[in-house]
């Protein structure tokens, strides 16, 4: 089985979603989305395989979206870009299978997903 996990490693969620996965004998492709960020073609692809608009990955709670970016409207593109340049706002973790993904929130999702 080919799977990746959008991880980051100081996050409980993305730990425990990880560790979900390793018990069940699964060696994925980890991508420490905060040291290696992705492009924006990389995560309009993944936000393909969610089935989800990119403001659907924000964080609200970071405080650099409270500072530059609540209350305000901003289109797909956009958003794209706003997660391009602050990878902090990825929600986390994502967990890809093939042509599928959910985010690990709670990380027993990924167990059905397994």
């Amino acid at each position: 089985m080919n799977l990746t996990i959008y991880h980051n490693p100081r996050c409980r969620k993305s730990r425990e979603t990880l560790q979900i996965i390793m018990e069940k004998g699964i060696q994925p492709t980890i991508v420490e989305y905060l040291k290696n960020t992705p492009s924006k073609e990389e995560l309009q692809n993944v936000i393909d395989k969610l089935g989800l608009k990119p403001e659907s990955l924000v964080r609200k709670g970071e405080k650099v979206f409270k500072d530059n970016f609540k209350g305000k409207s901003f289109n797909d593109q956009e958003w794209l870009e706003i997660l391009a340049r602050h990878p902090v706002l990825i929600e986390r973790p994502i967990v890809i299978k093939d042509e599928n993904a959910l985010i690990g929130r709670p990380p027993e999702n990924v167990k059905s997903f397994l």
